[in-house]
């Protein structure tokens, strides 16, 4: 039976948000030790630089784990092929001439675009956008709104 509403986020995201909805987080929810997977040598290489890159960070935040490498090498393959048909379209430009004589869009457009709609679904699942981010809250936990106030006016333990 298909699952009705949005996708659920994963727990530690909201963890990291400060549990905004407030609503109990899943207890049971899989917790895989937080460990970046090997790059795959199947990797273009431009996918490996984007797995160097990214896979640090994203193991410092504790959102990268063994159980992860499919997804995050399709966000890095997403990345490699959507940047090589951006570089195409900067040397060549966005349309041809056919050899009718109709001018006609070259097929780069199409693969970039389709990329970059790929990896902007992955960049979603490890909160890897500007408003993913915005919900983020660094630390070890929820940050208590009271206690905040509580040290600015001085009555802080």
């Amino acid at each position: 039976m298909a699952q009705r509403g949005r996708k659920p986020k994963p727990t530690s995201l909201k963890e990291l948000e400060g549990n905004p909805g407030g609503r109990p987080l899943n207890q049971k929810e899989p917790r895989p030790t937080k460990k970046a997977p090997r790059c795959p040598s199947w990797l273009e290489d431009e996918a490996k630089k984007e797995w160097k890159r990214m896979g640090k960070v994203l193991e410092q935040m504790g959102l990268l784990t063994e159980m992860d490498m499919a997804a995050f090498a399709g966000y890095c393959q997403a990345y490699a092929r959507w940047k090589e048909a951006e570089e195409f379209i900067t040397q060549h430009g966005t349309i041809i001439r056919t050899p009718n004589g109709y001018l006609q869009q070259v097929p780069q457009v199409s693969i970039a675009q389709t990329n970059l709609k790929i990896m902007l679904k992955f960049c979603e699942q490890f909160g890897l956008t500007p408003s993913a981010r915005s919900r983020i809250v660094a630390g070890e936990g929820p940050v208590d709104q009271a206690d905040e106030m509580e040290q600015l006016l001085g009555g802080g333990a």
